[in-house]
């Protein structure tokens, strides 16, 4: 099974939006239910999240490949809309 990592922080409102984007495209996109996601809290693994280049959060990561950043500012929309793409990638890979 292919693995998306999300990397996210508690309280943190764009990852909240990412996490409920996330809900609603596992019941939109076909093929979804060959991912598996790893919801990687940056504070509490602190040693894996500095192995990755990002700065905002939510980021996802396909292996080392970075499909998302979020950006400062982004809705709901935005996020839904870019993580419908990085999920789409790694389903195609």
């Amino acid at each position: 099974m292919k693995t998306l990592k999300i990397f996210y922080l508690d309280g943190c409102p764009y990852c909240r939006n990412a996490a409920a984007a996330v809900k609603e495209l596992r019941t939109e996109l076909p093929g979804f239910e060959t991912l598996a996601i790893e919801w990687i809290e940056e504070r509490k693994n602190a040693a894996v999240a500095d192995r990755y280049d990002y700065y905002n959060v939510p980021s996802v990561f396909f292996g080392d490949e970075k499909l998302y950043e979020c950006k400062p500012g982004e809705d709901f929309t935005a996020i839904k809309h870019r993580l419908r793409r990085a999920i789409e990638t790694a389903i195609e890979a």
